[in-house]
């Protein structure tokens, strides 16, 4: 089983979700000795958000990241970037899905959200990409009705706080 060091950097960032104002935090782990990158919330949203989105859903890019130790190169990192916005600008606003994290490096960006319903998540989802290139990414659902893998994340880095 790969060993996962957790590090808290330090840094707070703020994301405006909702007309609420949120803190998150940015913080580092390590897996196969290369950097990831993980940006969230450092909460658990109230239940009643909890309770209409219960599908954990990961949208993976895989990259070569061997010449940037484990991380995106600019250019690539820059068209992430693009797609993360387009979910954000287009999709999260319409209340289809709340984001819990994004992870990046080992080779591996990941945008962690949890939706209600499937279909109109791809429908908003492709809506949202019109005019996209099109994106070398995977979608996987998975039934998580208690957040339960948001819940774990937040279990480590709290730990790992600790310390």
């Amino acid at each position: 089983m790969n060993r996962l060091v957790i590090t808290l950097i330090g840094i707070v960032f703020t994301i405006s979700a909702n007309a609420e104002e949120e803190k998150g935090i940015i913080g580092r782990v390590h897996e196969n000795g290369l950097p990831v990158i993980y940006k969230f919330v450092n909460k658990l949203p109230q239940n009643t958000i909890r309770s209409n989105l219960s599908w954990l859903t990961v949208i993976s890019w895989k990259y070569e990241g061997s010449l940037n130790n484990g991380m995106p190169l600019s250019d690539e990192n820059q068209r992430m970037i693009t797609l993360e916005d387009a979910i954000e600008d287009h999709i999260e606003n319409d209340q289809v899905l709340r984001h819990v994290y994004s992870r990046t490096g080992n080779n591996l960006k990941e945008l962690v959200y949890y939706i209600n319903d499937q279909e109109k998540f791809l429908e908003a989802f492709n809506k949202a990409l019109i005019g996209h290139p099109r994106y070398p990414i995977e979608i996987n659902f998975y039934q998580d009705s208690d957040w339960e893998d948001f819940k774990r994340l937040l279990n480590n880095f709290a730990k790992a706080a600790n310390k």
